[in-house]
């Protein structure tokens, strides 16, 4: 594939995909209580549009949905350190290998370099993978989890800016009100709009609620890449469907109800595990490259919960490929014009 036929797919992503937000509409604290964010209906069948709140998402659900959530919960990923000189730097954990620590730093630092957390806790930069630092902390890796939790901050996506929340409240509202399972470095955001108040009141209409966990990285908010285009893959996440909500997806198909996702990331990890779960395969910790284009065949979701996304995002093109891509655009138009919050702590949308 030739570097000029992917930079030409590229900025037809650019202008295809491209819409202008004005600032004022980036939501820089979520609707509370969280189901009083606003809710923009729309009816693949009739192009109908409704504005609602996730209060009343019940009636606009079809009768008897299974719909599944992302059970990842948010590490504070964000440490703020200093170098030997005491020049201040940021470390965005992103994962760890046995002993060794991937994390961004910025601004960069050579290797043989190191960071400080305090004077008894710090990392030795040891190796560069592009973007990408190793590090080794002086500490075992398994204190990890308690050094970010002293020390960490909840690593809040680059575009919002000057949030009014305290570090005690990102913690508590940039997270699900299920969230359990620890390892993502940013939120599945459609499942914040739910209060354990509105999950009973679902239940208690008849739906049934099932969980994944795929763990979030940053990838979610990078651009598109040639490489990308290229392969036709995107950023790798892992992801774990139980056993148990892989049961209620056969019967939900077998009865032919309808099975709603909340969120992109459980796009992704149910449509990446579709012959899995048709074919009884052992539940396992997986990973997905998937890239969802419109052109793609669903084999398992019926409607989809979620916010507003990025332009030129990968993100953008799922919902395109679920909705289409002409009337995605009206859509969001017309959610521009009706005043709307967009990104992680925005309002969403039923697509059904």
């Amino acid at each position: 594939m030739g570097i000029f036929y992917m930079l030409n797919r590229l900025i037809k992503i650019e202008r295809d995909y491209g819409y202008v937000l004005p600032q004022k509409y980036i939501a820089v604290r979520p609707a509370w209580p969280r189901d009083s964010a606003r809710l923009l209906v729309y009816n693949r069948k009739t192009s109908n549009i409704f504005h609602k709140t996730f209060l009343h998402l019940n009636d606009y659900l079809p009768p008897k949905s299974l719909i599944i959530f992302n059970d990842t919960k948010v590490i504070p990923a964000r440490l703020h350190a200093h170098k030997e000189t005491s020049g201040k730097i940021e470390i965005f954990f992103l994962g760890k290998d046995k002993n060794k620590i991937q994390a961004f730093l910025s601004p960069a630092l050579a290797i043989g370099r190191r960071a400080y957390i305090t004077k008894k806790i710090f990392f030795d930069v040891i190796g560069q993978q592009e973007k990408i630092f190793i590090l080794k902390p002086n500490f075992p890796a398994k204190q990890l989890g308690s050094i970010l939790q002293k020390y960490g901050s909840t690593p809040l996506p680059p575009y919002i800016k000057d949030t009014p929340l305290t570090e005690k409240q990102a913690r508590e509202q940039y997270q699900a009100v299920f969230a359990k399972v620890k390892g993502s470095v940013a939120a599945p955001t459609a499942s914040l709009h739910f209060t354990k108040k509105l999950l009973r009141f679902l239940r208690a209409k008849g739906h049934s609620i099932g969980f994944i966990t795929l763990h979030v990285n940053l990838g979610t908010f990078a651009p598109l890449t040639d490489e990308n285009i290229r392969t036709g893959r995107l950023h790798e996440e892992t992801f774990f469907i139980p056993a148990s909500t892989r049961r209620m997806i056969r019967k939900a198909k077998q009865q032919n109800r309808p099975i709603i996702a909340c969120g992109t990331t459980v796009v992704r990890a149910i449509e990446s595990s579709s012959q899995e779960i048709e074919f009884r395969k052992k539940s396992e910790w997986q990973k997905t490259d998937l890239f969802i284009k419109p052109g793609y065949r669903f084999r398992i979701i019926d409607g989809l919960i979620t916010n507003f996304h990025l332009p030129k995002s990968s993100l953008l093109m799922l919902v395109a490929a679920f909705m289409g891509k002409k009337e995605l655009l009206r859509v969001y138009q017309k959610a521009i014009r009706e005043k709307y919050r967009f990104y992680s702590f925005g309002d969403g949308m039923l697509i059904k």
